[in-house]
């Protein structure tokens, strides 16, 4: 192969994390605007308009999924991927703290379990941007 096509397949080359990651926000997306009320029990409090803004998460996760899926559109969907777990983790907190109150094991798993989560996503989302030259 000519170094031409190594650095283009380089440049179109997803990696594996972020294949995964982008499988993931495809998964979520797609029910946070099929079944919105599974995400509400989570939305802080403090925050108004849950609804649309799960909607609005789940239009997010489809479009940033589609970004990091095409070498043009990667650098800016992988940045927005990393923005967009961050700005979801309130909820992951929400989670844990309504988990604290109640005696189910399994949820405390579960809502304890995603926050750490977030940091392996937020370096595959990065991982993507970085993938992709300008």
């Amino acid at each position: 192969m000519s170094p031409d096509t190594d650095s283009y397949r380089e440049q179109v080359t997803l990696p594996l994390s972020a294949k995964l990651l982008t499988v993931g926000f495809v998964a979520s997306g797609t029910v946070h605007l099929v079944r919105p009320a599974t995400f509400e029990p989570i939305m802080p409090r403090w925050l108004p308009r849950h609804r649309e803004v799960i909607w609005a998460s789940g239009v997010a996760e489809l479009a940033c999924a589609a970004g990091m899926a095409h070498p043009r559109t990667r650098r800016v969907a992988g940045y927005a991927s990393a923005a967009l777990l961050v700005g979801v983790f309130p909820a992951h907190v929400q989670m844990a703290q309504d988990a604290v109150k109640t005696d189910n094991s399994r949820f405390r798993m579960v809502a304890f379990g995603r926050m750490p989560l977030q940091v392996p996503m937020i370096v595959a989302a990065l991982r993507a941007a970085r993938s992709s030259r300008p």
